[in-house]
């Protein structure tokens, strides 16, 4: 396949986000005086919109689960974006594939001026032709409407949808793709339970960082 797009995740594909979510998540809890789950119980809310999250792992209603993102928020976008790191070898993988001719797109549902900063901050920005994340309002959360966003902006058209490819670590990135008619790559070095990605149907399979480079090499 002559892929021509490459669209990545954001947490759990090119940074490790785990400390600063993680943390958040444990400050909107006890603001809402709900119970801090386990590690494992918190690692679920990296990856997915954060409402969703809420709702279905603290058991809130939507009022509530927006309450909470909003909380979580006053700490992530003062301290916790940057309780952060790049995966290693991942500013190799990006600038090798720049180089090659690709186009870069990030795809997150993490809000998308969280997402420009972040990006930034670890002096990776440059790497992608456009940075697409969720609205804070809300208005684009899903995992399809950001990919169409990406479309939109990169003037991607129905007959190229063949050389776009989806890169992330969760199902939602795999759910995302089929429902925009595009492949998926899962990396399973992120967040995902094991086998959620080969459950929810991923094209490919990536299991290490460096392991991006010879994929699209062999693939294209």
């Amino acid at each position: 396949m002559a892929w021509k797009y490459i669209l990545f995740d954001l947490d759990g594909t090119v940074t490790d986000s785990k400390e600063g979510i993680c943390n958040c998540v444990k400050y909107a809890l006890e603001a809402a005086k709900r119970p801090i789950p386990t590690e494992e119980e918190l690692m679920k809310f990296i990856g997915p919109p954060l409402i969703e999250s809420f709702q279905k792992f603290s058991d809130m209603t939507f009022e509530e689960a927006l309450q909470a993102t909003e909380t979580y928020r006053e700490r992530y976008s003062v301290t916790g974006l940057y309780e952060n790191r790049l995966y290693k070898g991942m500013d190799q993988v990006l600038s090798t594939l720049q180089k090659a001719g690709y186009q870069l797109a990030i795809a997150t549902s993490k809000p998308e001026e969280y997402s420009v900063r972040i990006l930034e901050h670890f002096g990776i920005a440059r790497y992608f032709d456009e940075i697409v994340g969720s609205t804070l309002d809300g208005g684009r959360n899903a995992k399809a409407d950001v990919i169409c966003e990406v479309f939109r902006r990169m003037n991607i058209q129905e007959e190229e949808k063949g050389t776009v490819i989806m890169v992330g670590d969760r199902k939602h990135d795999i759910l995302g793709a089929k429902e925009c008619g595009i492949a998926s790559c899962g990396v399973c070095y992120g967040f995902a339970p094991a086998g959620e990605l080969e459950e929810y149907g991923a094209d490919y399979l990536v299991y290490r960082v460096e392991e991006l480079l010879s994929f699209f090499a062999q693939n294209n």
